[in-house]
């Protein structure tokens, strides 16, 4: 009759300063060794031979070869040394003292002497080769760092890791029976998930200096010098055109990190479903001619979260450069001492027209473009057929622009496409010349969000060749 099987109970072990023993000298004690290491233990190793990797940790870490005078194995000597060496086949009796064992010796004779001996001695063990063997089993584990709850807070813990601003360190440990390959095909997506920031990775328990100032942040008003905690951070994110997949990974990684999100309509909104429900959303979207959040009120609301220890991310649509006045935002921020971190976003003025099929630039049609938005200095622009005019908010001004294009030297031939909502549910492609496009936009009832693309390269989306188009 064989004994039930019962779940294992996952733990964190904390090993700083702690005596650990490895038995066994190849590669997959050199993993667990450093491992241990990196955990802060001091690791004795007992094999009769190591192979390099171990021999370079003892080159980093060790002392000279170990040895008591009975056989056990040695604390190792020497400033700042945490790993030992005893050169010869395991013995009852090395494993006193030591709060866990990993044993990787390849002969199964040998790890079930010592899978005995720390069962009697109530070590846990950790068996390479046989995990009937162990009392404790190794997960796959995927870690990334993300900084600290606030910038300047400490993190409660070891003294080695309270170190203001440090980036703190989330860790995923995946077990999946006894298959680890299957555990480390889960680890690597958890991982790959992380470094997206398709995974919530804010802190949510404040610490340190950011505990202490919780209360005072909540009940303050306009804030426009920092409070006792440090200050936070403000993230200019360029959100793309607006599709959700098309924003960059450091983006969406600040997104999932950050306390407050001050969000543009033209922002990739759909992201705004994926945070927490405790993440403060500050919608100053803007429409042609309605602005209910002026630009200085928007400064002032990054200014004041961030001065209250806050990690603000700024989505906007595109690029926060172009055309996204990132750069006042960016001043009003030095202004106040606070770090600005700005992320490039893929600016509407080139994504939306490849999504209709329009190339800026094309051998044999352009050679070079300008953006503008579309009711300003539209006159001055080279009236070369050779060049592209992408004109960003001017689907109100068409008429006007087209004709002030068509008085500067472009032939009113010239083709026009008008993309409304660009990877959105209702993108279209309206087309004509400058001499038409005014009446063709109108007839359509084009709205906002829209790109206008004027030249020769328009002749190549497939809108233009559509037969039934009119021009």
């Amino acid at each position: 009759m064989t004994a039930p099987e019962h779940e294992t109970y996952p733990l964190g072990l904390r090993l700083d300063g702690r005596r650990t023993v490895v038995v066994g000298g190849g590669p997959v004690a050199a993993r667990r060794a450093r491992g241990l290491l990196d955990a802060g233990a001091v690791v004795t190793v007992v094999a009769p031979f190591v192979c390099e990797d171990l021999a370079e940790l003892l080159a980093v870490h060790g002392t000279e070869d170990a040895g008591g005078a009975h056989g056990h194995a040695a604390a190792p000597r020497g400033r700042g040394a945490r790993l030992s060496w005893v050169r010869r086949d395991y013995l009852t009796g090395d494993l006193d003292g030591a709060w866990l064992v990993h044993t990787a010796t390849g002969d199964p004779h040998v790890d079930a002497e010592v899978a005995a001996d720390a069962e009697a001695d109530r070590i846990f063990c950790v068996a390479a080769g046989d995990a009937d063997l162990a009392t404790a089993w190794v997960p796959a584990v995927a870690r990334t760092r993300v900084p600290s709850t606030a910038p300047g807070d400490v993190a409660r813990g070891p003294a080695r890791d309270a170190s203001p601003g440090r980036a703190a360190e989330v860790t995923v440990s995946v077990n999946a029976g006894r298959d680890p390959r299957r555990a480390q095909r889960v680890r690597d997506a958890v991982a790959a998930l992380l470094e997206a920031g398709e995974l919530p990775l804010r802190a949510v328990r404040p610490v340190g200096a950011r505990a202490a100032a919780d209360d005072a942040a909540r009940h303050a008003g306009a804030v426009s010098g920092p409070l006792v905690r440090p200050v936070g951070s403000v993230a200019l994110v360029g959100g793309g055109p607006g599709d959700t997949g098309l924003i960059s990974v450091r983006g969406r990684r600040l997104l999932a990190e950050a306390d407050v999100v001050v969000v543009d309509r033209l922002g990739p909104r759909g992201l705004l479903d994926e945070l927490g429900d405790d993440v403060e959303v500050v919608d100053v979207g803007k429409t042609p001619g309605h602005h209910p959040v002026p630009q200085a009120e928007i400064n002032r609301i990054l200014v004041h979260h961030a001065l209250v220890g806050r990690r603000v991310v700024r989505l906007k649509g595109g690029d926060p450069y172009v055309f996204g006045r990132g750069g006042e935002e960016l001043d009003a921020c030095r202004e106040h001492g606070i770090p600005v971190e700005v992320v490039p976003g893929v600016t509407s003025a080139v994504s939306v027209p490849a999504a209709a099929g329009i190339p800026v630039t094309h051998r044999g049609l352009s050679r070079g473009f300008t953006v503008l938005t579309g009711h300003e200095d539209v006159g001055k622009v080279p009236a070369a057929s050779d060049h592209t005019v992408v004109l960003l908010m001017g689907v109100s001004r068409l008429a006007e622009t087209a004709d002030a294009l068509v008085a500067q030297g472009r032939s009113p031939e010239t083709p026009v496409a008008v993309v409304e909502d660009g990877y959105g549910p209702r993108q279209r492609t309206t087309v004509g010349t400058l001499a038409t496009i005014a009446d063709r936009a109108r007839d359509a009832g084009v709205r906002p969000p829209a790109v206008t693309v004027v030249g020769d390269v328009v002749t190549l989306s497939p809108a233009w060749a559509t037969p039934a188009t009119p021009r």
